[in-house]
């Protein structure tokens, strides 16, 4: 029993880190993009 709810806290855990690793990196690059515009508009 207590391996089944182990199993499901590490689901629940890789899932967590794997979505605030997908987070980081669309707000990276957003913030690339507006880094873009900001020297593109710059001209």
């Amino acid at each position: 029993m207590s391996d089944g709810t182990n199993e499901e806290k590490a689901r629940r855990r890789a899932m967590l880190i794997r979505a605030g690793i997908y987070i980081f990196a669309t707000h990276l690059f957003a913030g690339f993009v507006l880094l873009l515009f900001a020297l593109g508009n710059r001209n």
